[in-house]
């Protein structure tokens, strides 16, 4: 049974980091693609991830030419690459931009955020890792606290249960590849596979909007221009890279149970700015957030 590690200075400030820019990006996601709570508009969902991931695209590329990183992957690992786009970026996208439109932002990261959980479960049954038991109760403290935070939201999940479905699978599918880019041997820096992740991401979310929402496509209102905007530079310029480095220096439990405050703050901020009421729940949730992360980070 190996010992957890602690985080380095490094892998703290990253996560914090990301913490706070995917967390406050859940309700910046669900103004993008259905408007102000005063002026509700739906946009396509495909269209606007796609116009995310374009725009953030050269965002990427001059940062990492600014920090010398080299992009070239040889030919050979091409299909290693794509093996790891489907499960750790294409599913979850995809997936989620439907969730946030027919779910409330925060519940949509709570159910998304059930990933640890099968992060943990597919450590166990599917490669055989023996988990210390302070790790199976940061799991089951996590577990806890979706399920608190579902306890509100279960009447409202009623009405779309097919988008609730899917974000569960989803993050099961996100689970997989977590394991599957922590155990990955591409010879390359992992910015460099981030990189072209992102590249071939962008493509068939193009080709899919292109397919399925070309009649619907419009200018962005101003709302909608500013939530592609955070997301082009924040979120696939910045957070998407610093999520896969901690997936990849981390064990796959410590990485997973590590991001579970950025539901707690994507619903604090719904609320916010959005005006979604918090329940005791929320507050439980919190607590039992911090358990699980001091659970699994804590250094032996």
């Amino acid at each position: 049974m190996q010992a957890m590690p602690g985080l380095t200075r490094r892998q703290l400030v990253v996560l914090v980091l990301l913490t706070l820019t995917w967390g406050v990006n859940w309700p910046i996601m669900k103004v993008g693609v259905s408007g102000l709570p005063s002026a509700p508009m739906t946009y396509p969902p495909l269209t606007f991830r796609a116009l995310s991931m374009v725009l953030g695209l050269p965002v990427l590329w001059l940062a990492l030419k600014v920090a010398k990183v080299p992009l070239a992957i040889p030919r050979v690992h091409w299909r290693e690459v794509a093996r790891l786009t489907g499960p750790n970026m294409l599913v979850w996208h995809v997936v989620i931009i439907f969730g946030v439109q027919a779910l409330s932002s925060g519940r949509s990261a709570i159910l998304g955020y059930t990933m640890p959980i099968f992060v943990a479960l597919v450590g166990a049954f599917v490669y055989g890792e023996r988990l210390a038991m302070r790790q199976w109760l940061g799991v089951a403290a996590a577990g806890t606290g979706v399920l608190l935070l579902l306890s509100q939201e279960f009447a409202s999940l009623a009405g779309a249960p097919w988008a609730a479905a899917m974000v569960v699978a989803a993050a099961a599918v996100w689970a997989l590849g977590t394991h599957m880019l922590r155990r990955s041997t591409v010879p390359v820096p992992l910015l460099a596979i981030v990189f072209w992740m992102t590249v071939a991401c962008a493509v068939v979310l193009t080709l899919l909007a292109l397919i399925f929402e070309s009649a619907r496509w419009r200018a962005p209102e101003t709302h909608v221009a500013g939530a592609v905007a955070f997301n082009a530079v924040i979120v696939f310029g910045f957070s998407q890279a610093a999520w896969l480095y901690l997936a990849k220096t981390l064990p796959p439990v410590a990485s997973s149970i590590s991001v579970m405050m950025i539901p707690v703050l994507g619903v604090f901020s719904g609320a916010w700015f959005l005006g979604e009421v918090l329940h005791w729940q929320d507050w439980a949730a919190v607590v039992l957030m911090v358990a699980a992360i001091a659970l699994v980070l804590r250094a032996r």
